[in-house]
């Protein structure tokens, strides 16, 4: 059975493989980083409960319910995703998760010490695709025990097609070459929940529920604007719980719009 899912709307198409955003072509212009090109493996991901690197730590994260093992941006990313719902414009996929259960780590041995990940309490993860005439937006609902703490961050990475574009927030550009230059420490972007990519084509992306983005690339065919509600590389990394939300009795929905301009 593929797990490939396509939506159609307009001139609009977008292709998903198993819940990754693996492809946004707008009259038949792509917006998305491909598997194989220089840069990165994967083309979007989510970086779920935390966000940031462990490893200083112990792999050991602090919550209520006591120390949580977490690799780099949390377990989420080990998860397989169900699909739940599909249309012409819509398609859901959702992880579940129960509590310490122990996810394998794909980047043990060669990329990390710790070869099991977990976390303290359940919860269910949505993502829904859904096309309209004009953008393509993307939701994240999150369920679970009350009072969890989570962080949350979405990494999608861009095709680059100029030689050079510009990431621009309110009148602030930003260079790929400022971005190159930090390595692999991203660039914060802080307190805006609009930002844009101008390269052949303009594309804006606006968000709701998170506070801030971070930008990175190591190459310049292509560049990762990630929007974050915590910027993980202020702080100690023994202190990640600093930048926590709370789960209520309610699910949270996080979203992310991609507008063609």
């Amino acid at each position: 059975m593929s797990n490939i899912t396509t939506l159609k709307v307009r001139n609009q198409t977008v292709t998903i493989e198993g819940g990754e955003l693996v492809g946004y072509q707008v009259s038949g212009h792509e917006f998305m980083h491909q598997k194989g090109n220089p840069g990165w493996r994967s083309i979007d991901t989510e970086m779920f409960p935390i966000i940031g690197p462990t490893n200083e730590a112990g792999f050991k994260v602090s919550t209520p319910k006591g120390v949580a093992i977490q690799d780099q941006h949390g377990l989420l990313r080990e998860m397989t995703y169900t699909i739940t719902q599909c249309t012409e414009s819509k398609a859901v996929f959702i992880k579940k998760y129960q509590a310490n259960k122990e996810v394998i780590n794909s980047k043990y041995p060669t990329k990390s010490s710790t070869e099991k990940l977990s976390w303290p309490y359940d919860f269910e993860f949505n993502k829904t695709f859904e096309l309209k005439d004009d953008e393509l937006v993307i939701t994240f609902t999150i369920a679970g025990d009350q009072g969890m703490p989570f962080m949350l961050g979405y990494h999608p990475a861009f095709m680059l097609h100029s030689k050079n574009p510009i990431i621009s927030v309110g009148d602030k550009d930003i260079s790929i070459d400022e971005v190159m230059a930090l390595g692999s420490r991203a660039l914060q972007v802080p307190n805006t929940n609009v930002i844009s990519l101008s390269d052949e084509k303009k594309l804006q992306i606006s968000t709701e529920g998170f506070k801030h983005f971070m930008l990175w690339t190591e190459v310049p065919n292509m560049v990762c604007i990630e929007p974050i509600t915590f910027y993980p590389y202020e702080v100690k990394q023994e202190n990640l719980a600093d930048g926590f939300m709370h789960l209520t009795n309610k699910p949270s929905d996080f979203k992310v719009v991609l507008k063609p301009m």
